[in-house]
């Protein structure tokens, strides 16, 4: 099974980067907007609470497709299961292309896993993706019980069950996944918190209220830059250039390819096609926009490439699918 689980990562991974070849962003001009489409401000539904990664990334893109396509957007926060809790309202909207959903490859995660019925390839349309980034674990910038990775091996092989974490925490999400896969490679046991609300996992290791954090660099750069978390592991397979003082999962010896976070936006499956074309072609000019991606360059979304457009993203959710249920299998979710 593990034979197996590798090469469904491997392929997973040569897909990803062939429809990142085959799907890079193109400023070619906005096709025609479809006669009496955005005469009225569009809904963009973002599944988490404010301040997180999510709602940064869904606030920039609204502006940016609303300086390049001339739409205007009412960025709606619906946080609550692990993501899971806004999709009944936006399956709810109608099919009219006017209720954007942003959201998180958990989407994907909860359908292989099945706590959805909705296949985000299927019965959603995405629009584009336009972050797709690796993950950290994070500790407070003061602490002195560990203060780099090995030193934390070593506190949490002392304390079995003791070290807490906070992260999402849905039951199958990629955190939860990869941290398995880590402490099966390392021997470790970590007591996983979730947090729905970013602001609370956030607030939870500064306070002292957890001992590290999962999350992607990113959605912490103001903490960082401020000084108050460092990460002391990437789960990426070579160290990217911003922390090249960070050690990879690999290198601390557990073998296995990460899954990575990505994020995009949707309709509904039969929206009109040319409001599909339209939105498609917006999403596509903000993630040119200059002042967009100045904003992915701040968060590190331009270390892996990230933007993907209808067909890309298609087969980046169909790729992370296969390897979820195969993740599934093999740990018996």
């Amino acid at each position: 099974m593990e034979h197996k689980l590798n090469e469904v990562m491997k392929s997973a991974a040569a897909a990803v980067a062939l429809s990142a070849c085959a799907s890079l962003a193109q400023s070619e001009g906005l096709p025609a907007k479809p006669a009496g489409f955005g005469d009225r401000p569009l809904t963009m539904i973002v599944p988490f609470g404010p301040g997180g990664g999510s709602d940064q990334l869904a606030r920039a893109m609204a502006k940016a497709m609303e300086e390049e396509a001339g739409l205007a957007f009412q960025v709606v926060n619906k946080p609550g299961g692990g993501g899971t809790a806004a999709i009944p309202d936006f399956m709810l909207a109608p099919a009219d292309g006017y209720t954007v959903l942003e959201h998180i490859d958990n989407a994907v995660s909860a359908y292989a896993n099945g706590d959805i019925r909705e296949n985000p390839a299927v019965d959603w349309v995405p629009l584009c993706m336009t972050q797709i980034t690796f993950s950290q674990i994070y500790i407070r910038a003061d602490e002195d019980r560990f203060t780099d990775w090995a030193a934390f091996v070593e506190f949490a092989k002392a304390n079995p069950g003791e070290v807490t974490m906070a992260n999402l925490g849905r039951v199958g999400s990629m955190e939860l996944v990869v941290m398995h896969q880590l402490s099966e490679a390392l021997g470790l046991d970590v007591k996983q918190i979730a947090f729905d609300k970013p602001a609370e996992r956030y607030g939870a290791l500064i306070g002292g209220h957890v001992d590290v954090l999962f999350e992607q660099p990113g959605d912490v750069r103001s903490f960082l830059d401020a000084g108050q978390m460092k990460p002391i592991l990437t789960f990426l397979n070579d160290r990217p250039d911003a922390f090249a003082g960070v050690p990879t999962h690999r290198e601390s010896g557990a073998d296995f390819e990460a899954l990575t976070r990505f994020r995009g936006f949707y309709v509904k499956s039969g929206v009109p096609e040319d409001r599909v074309e339209y939105l498609a072609a917006a999403c596509a000019a903000g993630f040119e926009n200059a002042e967009y991606a100045e904003f992915n360059r701040k968060k590190y979304m331009h270390l892996i490439d990230s933007y993907r457009d209808i067909e890309g993203s298609i087969e980046l959710i169909n790729g992370a699918v296969e390897t979820y249920r195969a993740m599934y299998e093999q740990l018996g979710i």
